[in-house]
């Protein structure tokens, strides 16, 4: 639902206080503040947490204005060659209305005039999308919507203010993420100018930021990845773009090729997502990556499509995706072994492996819990009537219990026989250490003890003297 006058009321209360107080402030002044940007969209469209709002203000020096903010509030002027103001006690930026000139390659090619006589529309023109071009006058309670975005919102279209929407690169990435959170299907033309824009420098941090709201915020996440196939800018993603026409099996997966098949397992994560932002992240990595190791061991096998050794052969493209967006130790060492494990569920369960073996998985991939949300989503990944795969989830059922029974479905196991209980043993530190710690390890897993005097129980009798 769209609203014609915006509900400032889901604001936090200090932060409703700031927008009011520094509009009142301009408008003594002789300026005009206009709320602006991606609170106006979440407003109008209702969403019921807006943490942050980015207000701009017209007539106003900055120098000026600093001055004048000054008055009530603490302000960070570090932006402040950039036209743009951080209030300290809330999360609020303040910016005067600005043209930007593209002057070189990559994000920081700009050359930035600030000039608070520009028209609302002037100013508008160097955003992004036209969802993200509405102003909204906090006192007055009216719109400003000089390129039509309440109407893009309402017919759910992602559509590009103008021709200098090409000077960013990074606004395809944010389209991709935008048409995911937002239920958005890109105009035309827009996919037309992102077919015309390469990726330049893009920094890793930046790219890794728009991945990460597609995965922990969007709720079309196939969709999102259909803009960046439309757009030609899954060629930056190799690892992605190799899943595009890689065969499956039809028996089991008549949804179409890898890519297909990964498109709908990230909306069956999007619908069971936790909303605990780093575990979500986590999963939905390995959820995209689940099956990069397909285009490398697909065959023709008996007559069906066959991918054995996938999920061991996912682990080196998951790194190489994952290396160019983060340095992220805990990414880089969690997510490709969900990857290289993610058909151990069913596997184990026909089986009918013992407990020892789900001991093993969990110590391998660290958390149970997240390599089955991987698997759910490997399952629902295909049409309705095959959703569930050939266990029909009973597979995951028997994991989830066991590990609950373990104990270990949201933690790995550790061992528990130390070093320190060793030297408490009498016995002096050396490499030995750790060859009978490991080996104490293996038997832990094993069941051969379950607490520290079993464990010690345990080394007396094997490593004793």
């Amino acid at each position: 639902m769209i609203y014609k006058q915006l509900d400032l009321s889901v604001l936090k209360q200090d932060l409703r206080k700031a927008v009011l107080t520094v509009a009142e402030m301009v408008r003594d002044a002789g300026g005009r503040a206009l709320m602006v940007g991606g609170s106006v969209r979440d407003l109008a469209l209702g969403v019921a947490s807006v943490k942050d709002v980015d207000v701009e203000v017209f007539g106003i020096e900055p120098a000026r204005l600093q001055e004048l903010l000054s008055h009530r509030f603490r302000v960070d002027p570090c932006g402040l060659s950039f036209g743009v103001l951080k209030l300290e006690s809330v999360e609020m930026d303040i910016s005067i209305p600005r043209r930007e000139t593209k002057r070189g390659i990559g994000h920081k090619g700009f050359l930035i005039d600030s000039d608070p006589n520009l028209s609302i529309r002037e100013a508008a023109c160097r955003r992004d999308f036209t969802i993200n071009a509405m102003y909204y006058d906090p006192l007055e309670g009216i719109f400003e919507d000089p390129y039509g975005g309440m109407n893009d919102l309402r017919d759910h279209r992602l559509r590009h203010v103008s021709e200098q929407f090409a000077e960013d690169p990074l606004r395809v990435l944010r389209g991709m993420q935008f048409i995911a959170r937002f239920d958005l299907y890109p105009a035309p033309e827009t996919i037309e100018i992102c077919r015309s824009i390469s990726m330049e420098d893009l920094p890793p941090e930046r790219l890794f930021g728009e991945w990460s709201k597609l995965l922990t915020q969007g709720k079309q996440i196939g969709r999102g990845l259909q803009f960046l196939r439309e757009t030609g800018w899954v060629r930056y993603f190799p690892e992605l773009q190799h899943l595009i026409g890689c065969k499956q099996d039809p028996k089991w997966h008549p949804e179409g090729d890898v890519w297909n098949h990964t498109c709908l397992c990230l909306d069956a994560f999007a619908r069971d997502r936790t909303g605990e932002r780093d575990e979500d992240l986590i999963v939905g990595l390995a959820v995209l990556c689940h099956d990069f190791g397909k285009p490398f061991t697909t065959e023709m096998k008996d007559g069906h499509l066959r991918s054995f050794g996938h999920d061991e052969a996912g682990v080196k493209p998951t790194l190489d995706f994952l290396r160019r967006l983060t340095n992220e130790e805990r990414l880089l060492r969690e997510v490709p072994p969900l990857v290289q494990y993610h058909m151990q569920p069913f596997a184990l369960w026909r089986a009918k492996a013992g407990d020892s073996a789900i001991r093993r998985l969990a110590a391998k991939v660290i958390r149970i819990d997240r390599l089955l949300r991987v698997a759910h989503a490997d399952d629902q990944g295909r049409t309705p009537e095959l959703a569930g795969g050939s266990s029909n989830g009973e597979d995951l059922r028997w994991l989830d219990a066991t590990a609950e029974r373990l104990r270990i479905a949201a933690s790995a196991p550790k061992p528990i026989l130390m070093g320190r209980d060793l030297i408490a043993m009498g016995y002096t530190p050396s490499v030995q250490f750790g060859i009978w710690l490991d080996a104490c390890f293996e038997a832990q897993l094993d069941g051969a003890f379950f607490d520290r005097e079993g464990a010690i129980a345990y080394f007396k009798e094997r490593f004793g003297k």
